[in-house]
Protein backbone atom coordinates (compact mmCIF):
# COMPACT_ATOMS: atom_id res chain seq x y z
CA UNK A 1 0.00 0.00 0.00
CA UNK A 2 1.53 3.60 -0.61
CA UNK A 3 2.22 5.69 2.20
CA UNK A 4 1.30 8.91 1.65
CA UNK A 5 2.07 12.28 3.14
CA UNK A 6 -1.99 12.34 3.99
CA UNK A 7 -1.91 8.84 6.08
CA UNK A 8 1.12 10.07 7.42
CA UNK A 9 -0.46 13.42 8.82
CA UNK A 10 -3.08 11.55 10.04
CA UNK A 11 -0.78 9.51 12.22
CA UNK A 12 1.24 12.33 13.32
CA UNK A 13 -2.19 13.94 14.52
CA UNK A 14 -3.66 10.85 16.10
CA UNK A 15 -0.51 9.82 18.02
CA UNK A 16 2.16 12.52 18.34
CA UNK A 17 4.72 11.31 16.76
CA UNK A 18 7.52 12.98 14.62
CA UNK A 19 7.03 13.06 11.36
CA UNK A 20 9.88 10.13 10.45
CA UNK A 21 8.85 7.72 12.93
CA UNK A 22 5.17 8.11 11.48
CA UNK A 23 6.28 7.36 8.04
CA UNK A 24 8.31 4.21 9.31
CA UNK A 25 5.45 3.08 11.56
CA UNK A 26 3.16 2.88 8.64
CA UNK A 27 5.32 1.18 6.20
CA UNK A 28 6.35 -1.66 9.00
CA UNK A 29 2.46 -2.07 9.28
CA UNK A 30 1.77 -1.53 4.97
CA UNK A 31 -0.41 1.18 5.89
CA UNK A 32 -2.98 0.00 8.76
CA UNK A 33 -3.39 2.77 11.05
CA UNK A 34 -4.19 0.95 14.04
CA UNK A 35 -1.20 -1.27 13.71
CA UNK A 36 0.92 1.61 13.03
CA UNK A 37 -0.68 3.02 16.54
CA UNK A 38 0.23 -0.22 18.25
CA UNK A 39 3.69 -0.01 16.60
CA UNK A 40 4.25 3.13 17.97
CA UNK A 41 3.50 2.28 20.93
CA UNK A 42 5.76 -0.88 21.29
CA UNK A 43 8.56 0.98 20.18
CA UNK A 44 8.50 3.67 23.42
CA UNK A 45 6.70 6.40 21.56
CA UNK A 46 3.09 6.06 23.41
CA UNK A 47 4.95 8.56 26.25
CA UNK A 48 5.48 11.29 23.70
CA UNK A 49 2.40 10.75 21.92
CA UNK A 50 0.28 10.93 25.49
CA UNK A 51 2.19 14.35 26.06
CA UNK A 52 1.48 16.29 22.51
CA UNK A 53 -1.70 17.59 22.85
CA UNK A 54 -0.57 19.26 25.82
CA UNK A 55 0.28 23.32 25.27
CA UNK A 56 4.13 23.80 25.25
CA UNK A 57 4.08 27.88 25.56
CA UNK A 58 7.06 28.12 27.93
CA UNK A 59 10.53 27.74 26.77
CA UNK A 60 13.77 29.38 25.35
CA UNK A 61 14.81 31.31 22.25
CA UNK A 62 18.59 29.80 21.06
CA UNK A 63 20.39 32.52 19.59
CA UNK A 64 23.72 31.72 17.54
CA UNK A 65 26.06 33.87 15.39
CA UNK A 66 28.71 33.37 13.05
CA UNK A 67 30.69 36.08 10.85
CA UNK A 68 27.83 37.25 8.58
CA UNK A 69 25.18 34.91 9.55
CA UNK A 70 22.57 34.35 12.63
CA UNK A 71 20.07 32.00 13.38
CA UNK A 72 17.15 32.01 15.86
CA UNK A 73 15.06 29.18 17.12
CA UNK A 74 12.08 29.00 19.56
CA UNK A 75 12.19 25.38 21.52
CA UNK A 76 8.67 25.06 23.73
CA UNK A 77 8.06 23.23 27.12
CA UNK A 78 5.10 22.96 29.21
CA UNK A 79 6.71 24.75 31.76
CA UNK A 80 8.99 27.54 33.04
CA UNK A 81 10.60 25.27 35.33
CA UNK A 82 11.37 22.82 32.53
CA UNK A 83 13.32 25.83 30.53
CA UNK A 84 15.47 26.38 33.59
CA UNK A 85 16.27 22.50 33.13
CA UNK A 86 20.22 22.58 32.33
CA UNK A 87 19.23 19.15 29.91
CA UNK A 88 16.52 21.22 28.39
CA UNK A 89 19.20 24.27 27.99
CA UNK A 90 21.85 21.82 26.38
CA UNK A 91 19.44 20.38 24.02
CA UNK A 92 18.47 24.24 22.85
CA UNK A 93 21.83 25.31 22.07
CA UNK A 94 22.86 22.36 19.83
CA UNK A 95 19.08 22.83 18.04
CA UNK A 96 20.17 26.43 17.20
CA UNK A 97 24.01 25.20 16.39
CA UNK A 98 22.53 23.14 14.29
CA UNK A 99 20.26 25.98 12.81
CA UNK A 100 23.16 27.25 11.32
CA UNK A 101 23.21 24.95 8.47
CA UNK A 102 19.32 24.17 7.89
CA UNK A 103 17.59 26.59 5.29
CA UNK A 104 13.96 26.44 7.10
CA UNK A 105 12.45 24.82 10.02
CA UNK A 106 11.90 21.68 8.18
CA UNK A 107 15.26 21.17 7.56
CA UNK A 108 16.12 21.72 10.37
CA UNK A 109 13.88 19.30 12.08
CA UNK A 110 15.47 16.51 9.80
CA UNK A 111 19.16 17.95 10.54
CA UNK A 112 21.68 15.36 12.26
CA UNK A 113 22.71 15.79 15.86
CA UNK A 114 25.03 13.35 17.56
CA UNK A 115 23.71 10.68 15.20
CA UNK A 116 20.10 11.15 15.97
CA UNK A 117 17.90 13.70 13.42
CA UNK A 118 16.53 16.85 15.88
CA UNK A 119 13.39 15.57 15.59
CA UNK A 120 14.30 12.80 16.98
CA UNK A 121 16.18 13.76 19.96
CA UNK A 122 13.46 16.44 20.91
CA UNK A 123 11.23 12.96 20.75
CA UNK A 124 13.43 11.30 23.13
CA UNK A 125 13.99 14.56 25.70
CA UNK A 126 9.98 14.16 25.69
CA UNK A 127 10.01 10.79 27.02
CA UNK A 128 12.70 11.60 29.65
CA UNK A 129 11.84 14.50 30.79
CA UNK A 130 7.59 14.38 30.64
CA UNK A 131 6.60 17.35 29.25
CA UNK A 132 5.69 18.16 25.45
CA UNK A 133 8.36 20.17 23.65
CA UNK A 134 8.39 21.75 20.30
CA UNK A 135 10.73 23.12 18.13
CA UNK A 136 8.10 25.87 17.07
CA UNK A 137 10.56 28.44 14.70
CA UNK A 138 13.56 29.32 13.11
CA UNK A 139 14.55 32.46 11.60
CA UNK A 140 18.23 33.71 10.13
CA UNK A 141 19.69 36.92 8.42
CA UNK A 142 22.68 37.93 6.75
CA UNK A 143 25.01 40.72 5.88
CA UNK A 144 28.22 42.09 6.70
CA UNK A 145 27.91 42.41 10.56
CA UNK A 146 25.25 40.50 12.48
CA UNK A 147 24.75 41.09 15.81
CA UNK A 148 22.62 39.42 18.71
CA UNK A 149 20.89 39.97 21.81
CA UNK A 150 19.46 37.48 24.36
CA UNK A 151 17.05 40.09 27.28
CA UNK A 152 17.26 38.42 30.41
CA UNK A 153 19.52 35.65 29.20
CA UNK A 154 19.79 31.84 31.55
CA UNK A 155 23.03 31.34 29.74
CA UNK A 156 24.83 32.90 27.43
CA UNK A 157 22.66 32.68 23.40
CA UNK A 158 19.84 31.59 26.11
CA UNK A 159 16.49 33.39 27.18
CA UNK A 160 13.09 34.88 26.61
CA UNK A 161 13.30 36.77 23.89
CA UNK A 162 16.19 36.55 21.41
CA UNK A 163 17.11 39.73 18.84
CA UNK A 164 18.74 39.54 15.83
CA UNK A 165 19.99 42.66 13.34
CA UNK A 166 21.72 42.15 10.39
CA UNK A 167 23.62 45.43 8.83
CA UNK A 168 26.12 46.52 6.07
CA UNK A 169 28.71 49.12 7.84
CA UNK A 170 28.74 50.51 11.89
CA UNK A 171 29.81 48.97 14.39
CA UNK A 172 28.93 45.82 17.06
CA UNK A 173 28.24 48.57 19.49
CA UNK A 174 25.69 50.26 17.45
CA UNK A 175 24.45 46.77 16.40
CA UNK A 176 24.00 46.01 20.02
CA UNK A 177 21.95 49.13 20.65
CA UNK A 178 19.66 48.48 17.55
CA UNK A 179 18.84 44.77 19.04
CA UNK A 180 18.11 46.45 22.44
CA UNK A 181 15.82 48.74 21.26
CA UNK A 182 13.55 46.21 19.14
CA UNK A 183 13.72 43.70 22.52
CA UNK A 184 11.96 46.54 24.14
CA UNK A 185 9.81 48.56 21.79
CA UNK A 186 8.81 45.04 19.01
CA UNK A 187 8.50 46.80 15.86
CA UNK A 188 6.18 45.09 13.03
CA UNK A 189 8.78 45.73 10.16
CA UNK A 190 12.19 47.28 9.18
CA UNK A 191 10.42 50.05 6.92
CA UNK A 192 6.76 50.73 5.70
CA UNK A 193 7.70 48.92 2.71
CA UNK A 194 8.30 45.73 4.85
CA UNK A 195 4.81 46.45 6.52
CA UNK A 196 2.13 43.40 6.20
CA UNK A 197 -0.25 45.29 3.87
CA UNK A 198 -3.62 43.61 6.26
CA UNK A 199 -2.09 45.68 9.50
CA UNK A 200 -1.59 49.12 6.83
CA UNK A 201 -5.26 48.45 5.75
CA UNK A 202 -6.84 47.22 9.28
CA UNK A 203 -5.52 50.68 10.40
CA UNK A 204 -6.65 52.87 7.80
CA UNK A 205 -9.84 51.53 8.11
CA UNK A 206 -10.10 52.02 12.11
CA UNK A 207 -8.39 55.65 11.54
CA UNK A 208 -11.52 56.14 8.92
CA UNK A 209 -14.31 55.12 11.32
CA UNK A 210 -12.65 57.06 13.95
CA UNK A 211 -12.11 59.90 12.14
CA UNK A 212 -15.98 59.69 10.72
CA UNK A 213 -17.01 60.19 14.50
CA UNK A 214 -15.92 62.79 14.42
CA UNK A 215 -18.61 64.21 11.68
CA UNK A 216 -15.99 66.46 10.18
CA UNK A 217 -16.79 66.84 6.17
CA UNK A 218 -14.80 64.61 4.22
CA UNK A 219 -11.67 66.28 2.40
CA UNK A 220 -10.72 66.40 6.55
CA UNK A 221 -11.34 63.38 7.04
CA UNK A 222 -8.77 62.45 4.60
CA UNK A 223 -6.36 64.91 5.73
CA UNK A 224 -6.75 63.38 9.24
CA UNK A 225 -6.23 60.11 8.17
CA UNK A 226 -2.82 60.93 6.41
CA UNK A 227 -1.69 62.49 9.31
CA UNK A 228 -2.44 59.59 11.50
CA UNK A 229 -1.40 56.92 8.61
CA UNK A 230 1.85 59.05 8.78
CA UNK A 231 2.25 58.53 12.75
CA UNK A 232 1.67 54.82 12.49
CA UNK A 233 3.98 54.05 10.45
CA UNK A 234 6.52 55.79 12.35
CA UNK A 235 5.46 53.72 15.76
CA UNK A 236 5.70 50.28 14.23
CA UNK A 237 8.02 50.32 11.88
CA UNK A 238 12.08 50.15 12.84
CA UNK A 239 13.46 53.25 10.84
CA UNK A 240 10.90 55.41 11.73
CA UNK A 241 10.69 54.26 15.75
CA UNK A 242 12.48 57.51 18.02
CA UNK A 243 15.20 55.37 19.25
CA UNK A 244 15.47 54.25 22.92
CA UNK A 245 19.39 55.31 23.22
CA UNK A 246 18.29 58.39 21.55
CA UNK A 247 15.23 59.96 21.72
CA UNK A 248 15.83 62.76 19.56
CA UNK A 249 16.67 60.57 16.67
CA UNK A 250 14.98 58.20 14.89
CA UNK A 251 16.53 55.13 14.33
CA UNK A 252 17.27 55.25 10.85
CA UNK A 253 18.44 58.66 11.19
CA UNK A 254 20.66 57.47 14.23
CA UNK A 255 21.86 54.28 11.60
CA UNK A 256 23.14 57.34 9.16
CA UNK A 257 25.05 58.97 12.07
CA UNK A 258 26.91 55.33 12.46
CA UNK A 259 27.32 54.84 8.83
CA UNK A 260 25.20 51.59 9.04
CA UNK A 261 22.78 50.01 6.79
CA UNK A 262 20.26 48.05 8.60
CA UNK A 263 19.26 45.23 6.47
CA UNK A 264 16.94 42.88 8.18
CA UNK A 265 16.06 41.93 11.63
CA UNK A 266 14.24 39.05 13.90
CA UNK A 267 13.02 39.45 17.09
CA UNK A 268 11.61 35.71 18.50
CA UNK A 269 9.71 35.75 22.33
CA UNK A 270 8.74 32.61 23.77
CA UNK A 271 5.43 31.82 23.50
CA UNK A 272 4.33 34.61 21.92
CA UNK A 273 1.00 33.85 19.96
CA UNK A 274 0.20 31.29 21.74
CA UNK A 275 -2.87 30.64 22.74
CA UNK A 276 -2.59 29.57 26.47
CA UNK A 277 -5.49 27.49 28.04
CA UNK A 278 -6.77 29.18 31.74
CA UNK A 279 -7.82 26.88 34.29
CA UNK A 280 -8.48 28.54 37.95
CA UNK A 281 -7.43 25.83 40.37
CA UNK A 282 -10.33 25.41 42.13
CA UNK A 283 -11.95 24.43 38.94
CA UNK A 284 -8.83 22.19 38.53
CA UNK A 285 -9.53 20.48 41.80
CA UNK A 286 -13.54 20.22 40.71
CA UNK A 287 -12.77 18.39 38.14
CA UNK A 288 -10.68 15.73 39.28
CA UNK A 289 -13.16 15.09 42.60
CA UNK A 290 -15.62 14.36 39.70
CA UNK A 291 -13.47 12.01 38.06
Amino acid sequence: MAITAKLVKELRDMTGAGMMDAKTALTEVNGDMDAAVDWLRTKGLAKAAKKSGRTAAEGLVGVRVEGGRGVVVEVNSETDFVAKNAEFQDMVRAIADAAMNASDLEALMQADLGGKTVEQVVTDKIATIGENMTVRRMARVEGETVVSYVHNAVSPGLGRIGVLVAMNGGSEEFGKQVAMHIAAVSPASLSEADLDPAIVEHERQVQIDIARESGKPEQVIEKMIEGRMKKFMAEVTLLGQNFVINPDLTVGAAAGEAGAEILAFVRMEVGQGIEKKQEDFAAEIAKAVQG
